[in-house]
Order: structure tokens, then C-alpha cells, then sequence
């Protein structure tokens, strides 16, 4: 046939979709692949302030990404360190356990280099820094707003059909279309998981007392409740309950949905008030049988899906992307077909095992502490108190939390896309 349009096609352009571009196209042994991004929504709504009022916390193994692709320069004035994480345990209006858990950046400094435990940016910041760097790269293009209606697997190319008529060739389609991913449910992958009959309930809170860039993670018998720092005298509240209170909580004027709020912050930031709107959203947890099919990679929640309690769901896109970008960029370099199974076959044995490990810890953490049950309680507070005091297990968690274990793709190690140091 002739000349392909691009290298590859990906479908859906929201966090995990862009910077899966910016891997691809910021070169491969010289070479950049040559990119189209198609999504559905216009790139100017997605970056206002009534779109996505969440956060992203960007772990430091994905920072380094940032900075690998240029994108962490764009965020700067915009994102809080995160130099602290202290995760509790207790009740509404009785206050935490005296048992706790305690991160600080400090204690892996040798490792990181003084850096933070990782970075908070506003997905609206996000978006703009993505969309930005998207734009000054001459090897992507994006086509927004505009759906993709059908992909046709051929040999030799993929045809990606627009829904004004248009069709697409390239050699791989990825899609980043998200847990509901058209593309995927086209493909005939199936999906493993589970509600959990729980809400998360998202908004800004501004405080009279400094944060001092410590994330909390205060666990309580109906969810986590994650007071996690922005910038500012602000955080984000991330709030989960089961659903039926948390609808009656969406339903209270400001002044209930504060003092609901209050009871569950305490006073160690002040005076509590909402600021902007709220959103909500069910919780579920969603695995993809398979992460590949020939032609066809998936990548972010179009893979996996996770409870948002450890707030990994976007690193755990990006490690998706970033091991993507090595899996072809070798490829590549070989003279292998970037589309063929058997080079796509890498990339699902490398991410499913973590992206699997790491919905089994947030599921599992999530069924130990949202109850109240008297033996679990005393157990977990125990083993919060045990993991602290234990230096190797506390920082082995640290690193964890920082996205610093594992096979680490180049991007997240610093090194550019072909193997240099960024």
C-alpha cells in the first residue's frame, strides 16, 4: 500500500494518551516516531476549571519522566512537592490511632538526590503543559475534537476510521480511550473486576495553616480520606465513602458539606472551606484480560483500572507509557515491525504483572481498612505502628510510594527515549 500517515495512531488525547505521544515523538536513536492523537474532546474545555477539578500526584520516578521529556519546566510555579506522606487510621469525630506511618523524602535522599516523594499538579495544569508541549513537537498531530468510529487490524498496517470519514494508516494503534475504551470493546478484549460500592468525592479545600507539603492518607471505616497538599494554603480533599452517604453528602449545601468535611479533617490545618466545585464518581477496580492483540497496545485505564487510594493510577499509566516507548523505540532500532505480536508481547509480559500487583494492594488495603471492625482495627493500627518502626520494611515502601522499584523504563531512570541522560 502507500506510505502510512504515521508511525502509530493513538486514541484518546487526556493525560496518559499525550504523554504517551511525547515518548514516542521525542526520538528514537534519532529518529522520533511520527505520531497522530485522536480524541474525542476539545482541547480547550478539558483545561478549564468546571471540566476536572482533581489532582494528580506525580510519583519521582515519573517526575523524572517530566523532566526527561520537558515537561516538569512547564509545570514549574505550579506544582507542591510532596515532602511528607503520613498515613492514619480512625474514626469520625474520635480522631486518629496513635499508630501511624510515616514517609518523609529525607530518609531516601541518597536515592533520590533530596528530591520530593513526588509532585501535586492540578490535571487542568497538567492538560496545558501537555497540550503545550504536544504543540511545539512537529512530529505529533493532533485531531481534536473528533471521535474515532472503527479500527481495522490489516496486515502490515492498522486503519484507523474518523468519524467525518476520514482514515488513518499506521503501523500500531494505541488506546488511551479510558476504562470504557471503544477501542478495546472493538477488539473483543475482555475486562476483569468489581464495584466496590463506594464514591469518591473531589474537591479544593483552603485551610488558614501551611501544609508544608505533607500528603495524609487518614483511613476511616467508611474509605480513605486523602487530604493531599496543592499549592498555596489549599489541598485536594479525595473522599471516599460508601455510595449512599456519599450522595447525601454531594447533597448538602457548602456549610454541611464543610462541616462534614471539618469532622473528618480535624484542626491541624485550621479553619476548613470548600473552594470551586465538587465532583463525584463510583469506584471500581477493572483489569484487561490482555494488553495487546496484534496492531493494538493498551495503555492507562484502558489497561487497568485501580483504586484511587495511593493516587498510582496516572504513574501507573505512565510506567505503561514509558515501557512502550522502550518496547518499540529496540524494536525499532532492529528493524522490527513495531506492530507485530511478537514485539508487542513484550510490553504486556512487562506491565502486567505490576499493573496487576498494584490493583491487588489497593484492593486488598481498601477491604482492610473500610470497615470498622474491632480485631481488623487493632490489627492494621498494629501493623502501621510495626512498619514505621522498622526502618528497611518502611523505606522499601518509601521507594514504592516514589515509583522507584522495579524494572524501570529508561524515561523513568532520567535517560532520554534512546538510552542518553536527559
Amino acid at each position: 500500500m502507500s506510505r502510512l500517515d504515521a508511525d502509530v495512531v493513538i486514541a484518546g488525547g487526556g493525560l496518559v494518551g499525550l504523554t504517551a505521544a511525547l515518548a514516542l515523538a521525542s526520538g528514537a536513536a534519532g529518529t522520533p516516531f511520527k505520531v497522530i492523537v485522536v480524541d474525542a474532546l476539545d482541547p480547550a474545555k478539558v483545561v478549564g476549571v468546571a471540566y476536572d477539578g482533581r489532582n494528580s500526584s506525580i510519583a519521582y520516578a515519573s517526575w523524572r519522566m517530566f523532566e526527561a521529556l520537558g515537561i516538569a519546566t512547564r509545570l514549574e510555579g505550579r506544582e507542591q512537592p510532596i515532602n511528607d506522606i503520613l498515613v492514619t487510621d480512625g474514626k469520625v469525630r474520635e480522631g486518629a490511632s496513635p499508630m501511624f506511618l510515616h514517609f518523609a523524602a529525607a530518609e531516601i535522599a541518597d536515592e533520590t538526590g533530596d528530591a520530593p516523594l513526588g509532585h501535586f499538579v492540578e490535571n487542568r495544569h497538567l492538560r496545558e503543559a501537555l497540550q503545550g508541549a504536544v504543540e511545539a513537537c512537529d512530529a505529533i498531530e493532533l485531531i481534536a475534537p473528533m471521535a474515532v468510529s472503527g479500527v481495522a487490524y490489516e496486515p502490515g498496517h492498522v486503519a484507523v476510521t474518523l468519524a467525518d470519514g476520514r482514515v488513518l494508516t499506521a503501523s500500531l494503534c494505541v488506546a488511551a480511550d479510558g476504562r470504557g475504551s471503544p477501542v478495546r470493546e472493538a477488539a473483543g478484549i475482555k475486562t476483569i473486576g468489581w464495584s466496590y460500592d463506594q464514591m469518591g468525592i473531589v474537591t479544593t479545600m483552603v485551610h488558614d495553616k501551611p501544609h508544608e507539603g505533607v500528603a495524609q492518607e487518614y483511613f476511616l471505616p467508611g474509605g480513605p480520606f486523602a487530604v493531599l497538599p496543592m499549592t498555596g494554603n489549599r489541598s485536594s480533599l479525595v473522599w471516599t465513602e460508601k455510595t449512599d452517604i456519599a450522595k447525601a453528602i454531594m447533597a448538602l449545601d457548602d456549610a454541611g458539606f464543610a462541616a462534614e468535611a471539618q469532622n473528618r479533617f480535624g484542626t491541624y490545618l485550621g479553619h476548613c472551606a470548600p473552594e470551586g466545585p465538587r465532583w463525584s464518581y463510583p469506584l471500581s477496580l477493572q483489569l484487561s484480560r490482555d494488553y495487546v492483540r496484534p496492531r493494538l497496545a493498551l495503555v492507562g485505564d484502558a489497561a487497568h483500572g485501580i483504586h484511587p487510594l495511593a493516587g498510582q493510577g496516572y504513574n501507573l499509566g505512565m510506567r505503561d507509557v514509558a515501557a512502550l516507548a522502550d518496547v518499540l523505540i529496540e524494536a525499532r532500532k532492529v528493524g522490527l515491525d513495531i506492530g507485530a505480536l511478537t514485539v508487542l508481547d513484550r510490553y504486556q509480559r512487562w506491565r502486567r504483572f505490576d499493573s496487576t500487583a498494584l490493583a491487588v494492594m489497593t484492593d486488598g488495603l481498601n477491604r482492610l481498612f473500610s470497615n470498622d471492625i474491632g480485631p481488623l482495627r487493632l490489627a492494621r493500627d498494629l501493623g502501621l505502628g510495626l512498619v514505621n518502626r522498622f526502618g528497611p520494611a518502611r523505606r522499601l515502601f518509601m521507594r514504592q510510594a516514589a515509583g522507584a522499584v522495579g524494572e524501570l523504563p529508561s524515561l523513568m531512570q532520567g535517560r532520554g527515549p534512546d538510552g542518553k541522560a536527559a
